[in-house]
């Protein structure tokens, strides 16, 4: 999709507050850091606050070490999946840290590096070189120049929020994978707060109920925001016309955890985040392909076994769900109302310039990329729009604020082209693309297969910025670093089948019906 032009964004607000002020991730506050009063401008000075705003360190970004594994051997891979869970935790740990130590940070300049990033690096590097002697000593081979990766730099309060205030909503490119890298500044700096002289703390604009966003900026009015959604590829004499639609519910039996098997298998808390759940109903870290068989559905056609599963939504609005004290809910800044969608399609529909395959059992696909704060935006595949504007504006940056009557809808279009072979690959990603967004035709001697798509609708308080904050903020769960950015949306999907339901899907497709 094209760069958008930026809108002016919401400057930085800035506020004193009582110097004793306790930080803590997850317990409501906000994040504040003391800042230096030079001689001639008073503590008082918004000028000054907006400079030490701007100069805190936001999060922490780390290379993305798993997507850089693209050949692991399967005797390698459970091992691995546990190292590369062992990185997300200890990022997680790291930004803990940075979260609940700002008046050190504030009083030593070399603090963040020197108590944080450095040791985090340390970690990471022993962590990386475990990863290599898991490939290696199964007859793997390790791209050594992966321990390059082990560094970590951090992101200033300003660099995270940078382009957030921008129309640069998603293209609905046919369900095309979002390439834009404008958006969300990916600029990384290191250092730490300015050294200070005067103790007197700031909002340093990260926003939320955590502390850890989303904030003004990362909100945009909907009937602001110029059409951008590009037309579907022309259809082709050989095109796939038809669909299938399943029916699994909204969750509303509350099937929820933080693990995600595609990434993390074996590993509790793998996801850091809160998931719902429909279709499979007994999908957590230790499930295996035979038990996702045996398991109960929550679809209508009880021949669909496949587990759909999302990050939740919530309110920040100040309420503490079941899961405030623990790991992947209020512990690790995922905090305020869980609501569930009221509505939640899922559709599988072909192809425009070929017909489909039917999927491989236990084909795993996940759309989108749940770290896009810190890796940019390559991978990212967000849609968020509101009844009324779907086919008219796509956002991938931003949060909608919807008018009034109007819903907030979530889209996942997942990717459509299969490598034939593979049910899933090293990194997550390689078995599986995009279409050609402007032929709809699949590269590389990819197969195409029946598309997922998703449409979730929501009942959420209407969000207003006022001061330039944002009042009845709502946003996805995230890991704690990527601040709760709406780009961080993501989809994962297992395709479980019996009862020849998959070919009934692509023969569905294949021939135009319209089936459910």
């Amino acid at each position: 999709m094209g760069r958008n032009i930026r809108k002016r964004r919401s400057p930085l607000t800035v506020k004193v507050i009582a110097a004793s002020a306790a930080v803590a991730l997850g317990g409501g506050g906000l994040l504040y850091a003391q800042m230096n009063a030079s001689a001639h401008e008073s503590n008082n000075s918004a000028q000054n606050y907006t400079k030490a705003a701007a100069a805190t360190v936001a999060t922490i970004s780390c290379p993305d070490v798993g997507q850089k594994l693209t050949n692991v051997p399967d005797k390698a891979k459970q091992g691995v999946a546990t190292e590369l869970a062992n990185l997300d935790k200890q990022i997680t740990e790291a930004y803990s840290r940075l979260a609940s130590t700002r008046q050190a940070q504030a009083g030593d300049a070399n603090f963040v590096q020197n108590a944080i990033v450095g040791p985090l690096k340390e970690k990471r590097a022993a962590t990386i070189d475990r990863i290599r002697i898991d490939i290696t000593r199964v007859g793997g081979q390790f791209d050594n120049s992966l321990a390059q990766l082990a560094a970590c730099t951090t992101q200033t309060a300003n660099q995270t929020t940078a382009g957030q205030g921008n129309n640069n909503g998603g293209q609905n490119n046919n369900g095309g994978q979002n390439n834009n890298n404008g958006g969300q500044n990916n600029g990384q700096a290191g250092g730490a707060a300015p050294s200070a002289s005067a103790s007197t703390p700031v909002d340093v604009g990260i926003g939320g109920q955590a502390g850890n966003g989303p904030t003004a900026a990362d909100f945009v009015d909907i009937t602001k925001v110029a059409p951008n959604v590009q037309a579907k590829p022309q259809k082709s004499a050989n095109a796939s016309t038809g669909s299938f639609v399943t029916r699994c519910g909204t969750n509303q039996n509350k099937n929820h955890n933080t693990d995600n098997v595609i990434v993390a298998p074996g590993v509790t808390n793998g996801a850091h985040h809160e998931h719902d759940y429909v279709g499979n109903q007994k999908v957590n870290a230790f499930s295996t392909n035979d038990s996702l068989l045996a398991a109960p559905s929550s679809c209508q056609n009880q021949s669909d076994l496949s587990a759909y599963y999302w990050p939740v939504v919530r309110e920040q609005d100040g309420s503490k769900e079941f899961d405030a004290n623990a790991l992947g809910g209020g512990k690790e800044g995922n905090v305020g109302k869980i609501i569930t969608p009221v509505q939640a399609q899922i559709k599988y529909v072909g192809s425009p310039a070929s017909k489909v395959v039917a999927m491989p059992q236990f084909l795993r696909i996940i759309t989108g990329d749940a770290k896009t704060t810190t890796n940019g935006l390559a991978n990212a595949n967000a849609h968020w729009s509101c009844t009324g504007f779907e086919n008219k504006v796509q956002l991938t940056t931003q949060y909608p604020i919807c008018p009034k009557g109007s819903q907030v809808v979530r889209t996942f279009a997942f990717q459509s082209c299969w490598d034939g072979k593979n049910i899933d690959s090293a990194n997550h990603r390689t078995h599986v693309a995009f279409a050609d967004p402007a032929s709809g035709v699949c590269g590389n001697g990819f197969k195409a297969i029946p598309q997922l798509t998703m449409r979730l609708v929501y009942n959420l308080a209407q969000p207003s910025i006022v001061n330039g904050q944002v009042k009845n903020a709502y946003a996805v769960d995230g890991f704690p670093e990527q601040l709760h950015k709406a780009a961080t949306d993501h989809d994962d999907f297992i395709s479980v089948t019996k009862n020849n339901l998959a070919n009934t899907i692509a023969n569905c497709i294949n021939t135009g019906r319209k089936c459910q």
